[in-house]
C-alpha cells in the first residue's frame, strides 16, 4: 500500500487546484494552451532548490532543466535538446544556470573515493576544479573551499551554454538570449548574482567557439 506521505500529495494537489480557481476560474484553461516563459532554469536536481518556488515565479514563467550539480556537459543531449528547444521554438530571454552551496555533488568531487558510475559525471566538475586549482587550494577552510568550487562551477557551465550554436545564433540575430549564473544559499534562502560579463565571454570565446 502506498504511505501516508504519498496519499498526501494528491490532498495537496487538489488543495493546490482550489486555490488556483479561486483566485482565477480560468487559470488552468489558460495555462493549457500554450507556454511562452521569458526564462529557462538550468539547475541542479537537490530536492531543497525547486526553481519556481525560490524564484517566485507561476508555472509557466520558467522552463526548467536539472541535473546532479546543474552541468552542462557537452555529449549530454539531454541538456542540450532543452537549451535548443527554449532558444529556437520558445525564444527565452534568459538562461539561468543556478547551483547552490552545500551541494553533494560539488563535495563529492572533491573526495577522493571511487563513486562507480557517478565517477563519470563528477569529472565535469573536477575538471573544474583542475582549471582553478591554484585559487582553490589557498582557501584552508573546506566549506569556503566547497563554496567557491560551487560559484566556479556555475561560472563554467555559463561558459558552456554560450559556447553552443543555438544560444551564438539567436543572440547575433535578436540579442537573446542572455546567460546569467546564480548561486542559492540553502542557509538564508537568497540567490546570488554572479554578475557574469556575458557579452564580454561571448567575444571571447567566439574567437575559438564560433559557429555560423
Amino acid at each position: 500500500m502506498p504511505s501516508e506521505k504519498y496519499q498526501q500529495i494528491f490532498e495537496n494537489n487538489k488543495q493546490w487546484v482550489q486555490e488556483k480557481l479561486n483566485l482565477d476560474p480560468d487559470f488552468f484553461t489558460n495555462l493549457s494552451k500554450d507556454q511562452s516563459p521569458d526564462f529557462l532554469w538550468i539547475g541542479c536536481a537537490d530536492s531543497r532548490v525547486p526553481a519556481n518556488v525560490v524564484t517566485g515565479l507561476e508555472p509557466g514563467d520558467i522552463f526548467v532543466h536539472r541535473n546532479i550539480a546543474n552541468l552542462v556537459v557537452n555529449a549530454d543531449l539531454n541538456v542540450h535538446s532543452v537549451i535548443q528547444y527554449a532558444v529556437e521554438h520558445l525564444k527565452v530571454k534568459h538562461i539561468i544556470v543556478c547551483g547552490h552551496y552545500e551541494c553533494g555533488g560539488v563535495k563529492a568531487s572533491m573526495l577522493q573515493e571511487d563513486l562507480g558510475l557517478l565517477n563519470n559525471w563528477l569529472r565535469y566538475i573536477r575538471d573544474v576544479h583542475r582549471l582553478h586549482q591554484e585559487e582553490l587550494d589557498a582557501i584552508s577552510d573546506e566549506a569556503k573551499k566547497y563554496d567557491r568550487l560551487a560559484e566556479l562551477n556555475v561560472v563554467e557551465q555559463c561558459i558552456n551554454v554560450i559556447k553552443t550554436a543555438f544560444v551564438q545564433k539567436s543572440y547575433v540575430n535578436s540579442g537573446y538570449p542572455l546567460v546569467h549564473g546564480w548561486v542559492y544559499d540553502l542557509k538564508t534562502g537568497l540567490i546570488k548574482d554572479l554578475n557574469i560579463n556575458f557579452s564580454q565571454i561571448l567575444e571571447k570565446i567566439r574567437k575559438i567557439y564560433k559557429i555560423g
